[in-house]
Protein backbone atom coordinates (compact mmCIF):
# COMPACT_ATOMS: atom_id res chain seq x y z
CA UNK A 1 0.00 0.00 0.00
CA UNK A 2 1.36 3.49 -0.89
CA UNK A 3 -1.00 5.61 1.00
CA UNK A 4 -3.60 6.85 3.14
CA UNK A 5 -6.71 6.33 0.02
CA UNK A 6 -5.72 3.00 -0.31
CA UNK A 7 -5.47 1.68 2.73
CA UNK A 8 -9.55 3.45 3.19
CA UNK A 9 -9.75 1.63 0.18
CA UNK A 10 -8.87 -2.01 1.43
CA UNK A 11 -11.04 -1.55 4.97
CA UNK A 12 -14.12 -0.57 3.26
CA UNK A 13 -13.94 -3.03 0.64
CA UNK A 14 -13.22 -5.88 3.05
CA UNK A 15 -16.23 -4.03 5.11
CA UNK A 16 -18.24 -4.78 2.40
CA UNK A 17 -17.16 -8.58 1.63
CA UNK A 18 -17.78 -9.26 5.81
CA UNK A 19 -21.61 -7.95 4.88
CA UNK A 20 -21.68 -10.20 2.28
CA UNK A 21 -19.83 -13.29 4.34
CA UNK A 22 -22.51 -12.70 7.33
CA UNK A 23 -25.22 -12.84 4.86
CA UNK A 24 -24.20 -16.57 4.08
CA UNK A 25 -25.36 -18.55 7.54
CA UNK A 26 -21.68 -19.65 7.00
CA UNK A 27 -21.06 -22.28 10.51
CA UNK A 28 -17.91 -21.31 12.33
CA UNK A 29 -14.97 -23.47 10.48
CA UNK A 30 -11.24 -23.59 9.71
CA UNK A 31 -10.93 -21.66 6.45
CA UNK A 32 -9.24 -23.99 3.95
CA UNK A 33 -9.36 -24.78 0.17
CA UNK A 34 -10.37 -21.56 -2.48
CA UNK A 35 -11.81 -18.70 -1.03
CA UNK A 36 -12.46 -15.99 -0.38
CA UNK A 37 -12.35 -15.87 3.01
CA UNK A 38 -13.07 -13.61 5.84
CA UNK A 39 -9.85 -14.43 7.13
CA UNK A 40 -7.75 -13.12 4.15
CA UNK A 41 -10.26 -9.74 4.51
CA UNK A 42 -9.75 -9.29 8.15
CA UNK A 43 -5.34 -9.74 7.98
CA UNK A 44 -5.71 -6.89 4.82
CA UNK A 45 -8.06 -4.82 6.81
CA UNK A 46 -6.17 -5.15 9.81
CA UNK A 47 -2.91 -4.17 7.25
CA UNK A 48 -4.71 -1.29 5.94
CA UNK A 49 -5.28 0.08 9.39
CA UNK A 50 -1.85 -0.15 10.99
CA UNK A 51 -0.57 1.62 7.57
CA UNK A 52 -3.50 4.07 7.98
CA UNK A 53 -2.91 4.33 11.58
CA UNK A 54 1.49 5.13 11.34
CA UNK A 55 0.40 7.66 8.29
CA UNK A 56 -2.30 9.43 10.03
CA UNK A 57 -0.02 10.01 13.33
CA UNK A 58 2.65 10.92 11.83
CA UNK A 59 1.03 13.88 10.25
CA UNK A 60 -1.61 14.43 12.43
CA UNK A 61 -2.16 18.03 11.57
CA UNK A 62 -5.76 18.49 13.03
CA UNK A 63 -7.54 16.93 16.40
CA UNK A 64 -9.95 14.65 13.98
CA UNK A 65 -6.83 12.86 12.76
CA UNK A 66 -5.96 12.27 16.37
CA UNK A 67 -9.38 10.90 16.87
CA UNK A 68 -9.09 8.59 13.84
CA UNK A 69 -5.59 6.99 15.34
CA UNK A 70 -7.52 6.39 18.83
CA UNK A 71 -10.49 4.74 16.68
CA UNK A 72 -7.91 2.40 14.54
CA UNK A 73 -6.47 1.66 18.01
CA UNK A 74 -9.90 0.18 19.22
CA UNK A 75 -10.87 -1.44 15.48
CA UNK A 76 -7.77 -3.10 15.29
CA UNK A 77 -8.19 -4.75 18.43
CA UNK A 78 -11.38 -5.94 17.61
CA UNK A 79 -10.68 -7.22 14.39
CA UNK A 80 -7.40 -8.88 16.03
CA UNK A 81 -9.61 -10.71 18.46
CA UNK A 82 -11.84 -12.27 15.87
CA UNK A 83 -8.30 -13.14 13.49
CA UNK A 84 -7.16 -14.66 16.77
CA UNK A 85 -10.33 -16.89 17.08
CA UNK A 86 -9.55 -20.41 15.65
CA UNK A 87 -12.74 -20.67 13.52
CA UNK A 88 -14.83 -18.15 11.89
CA UNK A 89 -18.25 -18.25 11.11
CA UNK A 90 -20.91 -15.69 9.72
CA UNK A 91 -22.20 -15.12 13.25
CA UNK A 92 -18.84 -13.63 14.40
CA UNK A 93 -18.63 -11.76 11.61
CA UNK A 94 -21.97 -10.52 11.84
CA UNK A 95 -21.31 -9.32 15.08
CA UNK A 96 -18.00 -7.91 14.32
CA UNK A 97 -19.62 -5.73 11.04
CA UNK A 98 -22.00 -4.13 14.46
CA UNK A 99 -19.20 -3.20 16.32
CA UNK A 100 -19.03 -0.07 16.87
CA UNK A 101 -15.57 0.22 16.80
CA UNK A 102 -15.29 -1.05 12.99
CA UNK A 103 -17.94 1.31 12.52
CA UNK A 104 -16.47 4.03 13.61
CA UNK A 105 -13.57 3.72 11.66
CA UNK A 106 -15.34 3.43 8.42
CA UNK A 107 -17.60 6.27 9.42
CA UNK A 108 -14.56 8.66 9.94
CA UNK A 109 -13.13 7.79 7.16
CA UNK A 110 -16.15 8.81 4.86
CA UNK A 111 -16.00 12.26 6.51
CA UNK A 112 -12.39 12.52 6.06
CA UNK A 113 -12.36 11.27 2.74
CA UNK A 114 -15.25 13.85 1.66
CA UNK A 115 -13.46 16.87 3.87
CA UNK A 116 -10.26 16.24 1.41
CA UNK A 117 -11.58 16.18 -1.79
CA UNK A 118 -10.88 18.34 -4.36
CA UNK A 119 -13.70 20.57 -5.36
CA UNK A 120 -13.00 20.21 -9.14
CA UNK A 121 -14.01 16.69 -8.68
CA UNK A 122 -17.58 18.01 -7.52
CA UNK A 123 -18.38 19.98 -9.99
CA UNK A 124 -20.23 18.55 -13.37
CA UNK A 125 -19.52 19.26 -16.86
CA UNK A 126 -21.88 22.52 -18.36
CA UNK A 127 -24.77 20.16 -19.12
CA UNK A 128 -24.47 17.35 -16.89
CA UNK A 129 -27.61 17.03 -14.46
CA UNK A 130 -31.22 17.48 -14.61
CA UNK A 131 -32.57 19.75 -16.89
CA UNK A 132 -35.54 22.54 -16.77
CA UNK A 133 -38.28 19.71 -16.94
CA UNK A 134 -36.59 16.95 -14.93
CA UNK A 135 -34.66 14.80 -17.35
Amino acid sequence: MTNLEDDIEVIESGYEFLLAFAAQGRPPQVETGPGPHARTELTAMLAAMEHAEEQLAASASNAFEQVIVEDLKKAKAVVSFVLAQPKIGSEVIDNLNASIHLRTVLTDFFLYSEAFRPAAEEEQPQGAGWDKVGN
